[in-house]
């Protein structure tokens, strides 16, 4: 099948190299000739486990290829697949402007080639409020008469684990106005459910409100956690063992209830301020939504006072090495990422930083000019007072635990990701601050003259 990807960030890079690679011929379209130059030479211009491999192998069998030439990408097409961004307004809103500026082009496109072509689908792809796929087939109706087909594919990709779950995913959602549009998803789709997966193909709007109603369900399990655990921290309960006993009811499972410094990324804090502003929209009041969105961000802020209250007299001049800048591990994405807010804090305290990651810091270094970059994770940590761990890195899993207390000022960890035993922590001489539980002591001697 030909396949048009407009976009070629995260979503229309992975979804187009995926169909790529089960024999599809996709063309994707980008107005940036930079990246489009990077994508034909076979470099990603993102990085995702495996994309890289994937666009090279799919380069080379041709079938994969790269534009600028809208009127090329929209005739080449039995599909288009609108891959554009919708950021988030000031007040939380999605921006549709892209979105639409690309259904005024495909109706452009279709009035030129005229009404002996065989009927294209306009698949949206990006993650838009319920409503929006309408809104783009009026768009397009508004200037032209050729027939096409409309249609809804929320994405439920997540960042380090895309190739995968593109290719073996829980579940296809396909939102339809006509059986054609229908059969043809379905038909793409297959390859990748062979397992028995569904593919669930209902109506435009209950498909646009799959999407949100499943980010913000997990945005609130991860916001419920970190309640929780601020809570275990007040009673002197462990939310490990808290986790460990309520996770083992099989009603409630295990998925996304890990307490640390709350969701970040692209995600999660855009739609889960799209859902309370389509609320706002239609005169509903999303108040667990709104609480959800308040209580991540107060996390921030909440393990900052953790840091505050070791160095009662204060930061100024003080060194912090940041393990971690990516929102999560296996992504470069540092956008709402909570090592970004600490950072900032931490400099306007008086604090000089340091940072390492294992991939985001070229973002690091334009994003915040003020942070010092490191070139591995001990060098990062070199006359400091403390750490603070801010991604979950398998990196940073089993460091060299004397080697971090030699080169170190101080021997004081904070964990914003648990991941480490408090008590190892302890017997390694230690103070160990993290999420839900006790800080612990590992030091001789009081430290009080060394944060004073």
């Amino acid at each position: 099948m030909k396949l048009t990807m407009v976009g070629t960030g995260y979503v229309g890079l992975v979804t187009g190299a995926c169909f790529a690679d089960t024999g599809n011929d996709v063309l994707c379209l980008d107005v940036d000739h930079k990246k489009i130059d990077m994508l034909r030479r076979g470099e990603s211009p993102i990085y995702e486990p495996g994309l890289s491999q994937m666009l090279t192998k799919n380069i080379a069998a041709k079938r994969i290829q790269f534009t600028t030439d809208k009127s090329a990408a929209y005739r080449h097409a039995d599909a288009i697949f609108i891959c554009v961004g919708t950021p988030s307004g000031e007040d939380g809103s999605a921006d549709l402007q892209y979105v639409l500026a690309v259904a005024k082009d495909i109706a452009e496109e279709l009035e030129k080639i005229g009404p002996t072509a065989k009927s294209k689908v306009i698949v949206v792809k990006s993650t838009v409020p319920v409503g929006t796929s309408h809104k783009v087939r009026d768009a397009i109706r508004a200037h032209t008469k050729i027939a096409f087909h409309i249609a809804d594919n929320p994405e439920f990709l997540k960042e380090g684990d895309a190739i995968s779950d593109f290719m073996k995913p829980d579940r296809v959602v396909c939102g339809v106005e006509s059986e054609h549009a229908g059969e043809m998803l379905r038909e793409l789709y297959e390859p990748f459910v062979r397992q028995g997966n569904p593919i669930f193909i209902m109506d435009v709007r209950s498909a646009e409100m799959v999407k949100y109603a499943s980010n913000a369900m997990l945005a609130c399990k991860i916001s419920f956690i970190n309640e929780i655990a601020n809570l275990c921290e007040r009673y002197g309960a462990d939310i490990n063992n808290v986790r460990e006993g309520m996770c083992a009811d099989r009603r409630i499972g295990n998925q996304f209830l890990y307490p640390g410094l709350g969701y970040g990324g692209s995600c999660f804090p855009k739609d889960t301020l799209a859902v309370v502003g389509m609320g706002k929209e239609v005169g509903f009041n999303c108040k667990l939504n709104a609480s959800v969105h308040e209580v991540n961000q107060d996390q921030r802020g909440h393990f900052w006072q953790k840091i505050e209250k070791e160095f009662t007299g204060g930061l100024r001049g003080k060194k912090l090495a940041f393990w971690g800048v990516a929102f999560k591990p296996r992504t470069d994405d540092i956008r709402q990422a909570p090592s970004i807010a600490l950072m900032e804090r931490a400099i306007k305290a008086g604090a000089r930083v340091r940072a390492f990651d294992p991939v985001a810091l070229e973002h690091l270094s334009r994003e915040m000019t003020s942070v010092e970059i490191a070139t591995d994770m001990y060098q990062c940590l070199e006359g400091a007072d403390a750490l603070v761990v801010c991604t979950e890195w398998s990196d940073f899993r089993s460091p060299d635990w004397d080697r971090v207390k030699n080169v170190m000022s101080a021997p004081l960890i904070f964990d914003g990701r648990n991941l480490y035993r408090a008590h190892s922590m302890q017997e390694h001489g230690f103070d160990y601050v993290s999420i839900g539980r006790a800080t612990v002591r590992g030091a001789a001697k009081s430290r009080s003259s060394l944060r004073e």
